[in-house]
Parts: C-alpha cells; structure tokens; sequence
C-alpha cells in the first residue's frame, strides 16, 4: 500500500504538482482534427488547465490559455485570423505562440503590447486527431507511433471518464485480469444472459513478463496451451509511457489512449487501424471514424457485455482517485508496482531540471515501430470478429464496414470463421 502522500504524488496532476511537472513534458490528443473543420475553436481542458484550441486558415493549429490576458474574457468567442486569435471582447489579438500582436483601443505609438503574452502550448494534427503540448520549451517531438501513420482503415471509440487517469493506466500491467474479468466474468454474463462469451479470454495465464524499454514497459505472457514461441510472449506489447497502451492481433492495431482532463477526468480512447493480412486497400476515409462507446446504462449501472465496458467498470468502480492506503498489493502486481516506480523515478528527473529519458524523443522521425503482437491468442478471424462485436466497436457506426473487411480478408486468406461466427459472415453477405 502507498502512504496519503504517496498516492497524491502519483495521481495529482495540476500545474505545479510532480506528477504534473511530469505530464507536461508529453503530447496528448485533445481533438479530432474534423471537429475543427466544423468551426475552427474548440474548447479544450487537459491536466486541470482551460485552453482555447484553434486551426489557422492555412490548416495549422494553435492552443492558449482560455481567458485573455487583458479582462478575462474567454477566447473560445475569438475570431480566428491570418495570424492569430483575436479575442471577441476588446479585440486584442495574439499569435501562436502568444505574443500580442494588437490592442485596439490603445494609443497607436504605445509599447503596452509587448509587455503582455498569453500562455501559448503547441498543437499539431496527426492520425486524424489534434494533439498538444502545454509543457516547457523547447517542446519534443510528437511520436509517430506506427498506428497513427500506417495505412488502414482507422475507428476510434472515445468517452470521458470519472476517474483518475492512474487507475486506468495500472490496469495496462496487470495482465491477470484478462482471464477472469474478460474471461470467467463475461463467461458468466453470457450463461446468464444467453450468449456466447470469447474463447480467447478464457486461458489460464502460466507466466507473466515485464521488461524496461524505450517506450514504456513491454508486458509479456505465456498462455495455457502456448510456449514461449508464440507471439504473447515472444513479441508481447507495451504500455506506452505515460498515457497510452498498445495493443493487436488479426489485423488490428490499436493505441489505447488515457488522457488526464484533470485529477478526476479521463478521455479514454480506443484508436484501432485495422489493416487485416490479404487486403491492400480499404474504403475512403477523409478522417477517422470517431464515436462515443457507452459505459453505463439508463439506470445508472456499468455496461459489462463487452470487453471495454468491463475494463470502464474495473476503472471507475475504484472511485475518482483510488485510495490506494488501503490496497493489498501481492506478487501477481509487479506490473504495477514496476510502473509505479518508473513515474516516481521520472518525476524526480524533472525535479532535478532534466528531460525524462521513458516515451520521450527529441530526433526528428517519420515512423516509430512498436513491438506488438500479431497472433494474440493464438488470433484468427474468430478473434477479430469477437473484437468487433464483443468490444467497443459494437457502438461504431461503421461496424458493418468493418466486419466486411475483415471477412474479405479471411476469404482471400482462405480462412473460414467458425460456426459461432459464420452467422456474423452471413450477416455482411461474405460466406
């Protein structure tokens, strides 16, 4: 168990905290690059702090605090110009990096301006979405990750959700949880609400992994009925320090992403790039689909018939911070006590005025790989269908599409789903 100061340290992310100071030195997705397109400002709160996104007409990006320097007016009612935001209220007009470039109302020969900035982050477009960086200059490179860059046909399942983001992130190193949470316990769902649960979730973990790496931590496991061969270990798939989980199998790539809104908020996404073997293209896409999965019936319960609902239940059942001077930490959570000890050891890097040295890059790049495995569970088309229909890309409005390309695939791969899915190929009219 940690002390109160402990878990305050690791889970208060506020300008000025450690875990904060910590944070601001990472990018983080705060948009989808076509909400801008609707109307070029766009509210936008991230580790406990307002913002005011917007796109240049030049198709740029810029982000700064919400309320002007000048009587607080918020800047989500500017006007959007050539060179910069100009606040709705006494026009005062500030650039990308928030210098002012105008005062309306002043004399004409006053210096006044340039004794006033804005705090101005960085904000730029990748994979369909708008990312920021609200920390000190000079700001690093935003990384390429493979799935955000790699062709494929992309959907993402986001909402907000209320918790701290930790609790999520410590779900990424605890691999036990899969065979009973999305194992037995949706095994047990399906027996009472008559339907057939995934296979996949149901083995037996025999041994479990976690190395450091570049990235984050890479989280390794062997399966009953698999050795050391097979992908889960072999290849594995890493946390991606501090805020993301990459995960795969069947042709599907997918970025989990846990943005901290504040102490008590969380933007999860699911950013998956399905890009199934036997297809080498896909239908037009302008920008992601994006869509809101549902965590929570009209009722007031957990949603928890499908994969992501059960793991939203896990997270936000443990309250809006986890109290963690009550936990009982065994021998099975190395994953967590090991992902524990790498943020404390990180934030006392940026204590002492240095750069972090874990999911951190200065060097220029188009593409970053990330080890992820490609066979997970022993995948084939049942698991990619089960991904669909059973995980949150049941709420997508482009499930049918997607069920299509995958069985396209499998056909070209002479692959033939099982019976529990052949009724899914009929469905889509493939087999």
């Amino acid at each position: 168990m940690l002390s109160k100061e402990q878990n305050e340290r690791l889970t208060r992310v506020g300008p000025g905290t450690p875990m904060g100071d910590l944070l601001r030195r990472y990018w983080y997705p705060v948009a989808f690059a076509r909400e801008l397109e609707d109307w070029p400002i766009r509210k936008v709160r991230l580790l406990g702090e307002d913002f005011a996104l917007w796109r240049t007409p030049e198709g740029g990006y810029g982000i700064i605090q919400e309320s002007c320097p000048h009587r607080a007016a918020s800047l989500l009612y500017g006007v959007v110009e050539v060179d910069g935001l100009r606040c709705g209220y006494h026009g005062w007009k500030f650039d990308e990096g928030g210098n002012c470039l105008d005062q309306p109302a002043e004399p004409g020969k006053s210096a006044f301006m340039r004794h006033v900035k804005a705090f101005a982050g960085k904000a730029e477009a990748l994979g369909g979405m708008v990312w920021a960086y609200i920390g000190p200059d000079p700001a690093p490179e935003l990384p390429r990750f493979d799935v955000f860059v790699d062709p494929g046909f992309i959907d993402v399942g986001h909402s907000m959700l209320p918790c701290n983001w930790l609790q999520i992130m410590e779900n990424s190193v605890d691999p036990h949880h899969v065979e009973y949470l999305h194992g037995r316990y949706f095994e047990f769902l399906g027996s009472q609400q008559g339907f057939v649960a995934p296979k996949s979730f149901q083995k037996k973990h025999l041994k479990v992994g976690f190395d450091a790496m570049e990235w984050g931590i890479l989280k390794r496991r062997v399966l009953e009925g698999h050795t050391e061969e097979d992908d889960d270990w072999a290849i594995g798939h890493p946390l991606v320090f501090p805020h993301s989980m990459r995960v795969g199998g069947a042709g599907i790539d997918q970025m989990q992403i846990r943005v901290p809104i504040d102490d008590t908020t969380t933007w999860a996404m699911f950013y998956s790039n399905h890009h199934p073997e036997g297809l080498d293209h896909y239908p037009e896409q302008i920008y992601p689909v994006d869509y809101e999965y549902q965590w929570m019936d009209d009722k007031g319960r957990h949603i928890v018939d499908y994969i992501e609902g059960q793991d939203v239940m896990a997270w936000v059942s443990q309250g809006a911070i986890n109290d963690r001077t009550s936990e009982h930490i065994g021998k099975s959570d190395i994953g967590v006590i090991m992902l524990r000890r790498m943020f404390k050891a990180q934030m006392a890097r940026v204590e002492a005025g240095e750069d972090p040295t874990v999911g951190f890059t200065r060097t220029p790049h188009q593409r970053i790989e990330l080890p992820c495995e490609k066979k997970k569970f022993g995948a084939s088309i049942d698991f990619a269908l089960a991904w669909l229909d059973m995980g949150s890309t049941r709420y997508s409005p482009a499930l049918d599409t997607l069920r299509k390309i995958h069985l396209e695939a499998a056909r070209v791969r002479g692959e033939t789903p099982s019976a529990d899915e052949y009724a899914t190929a009929q469905h889509v009219g493939i087999y």
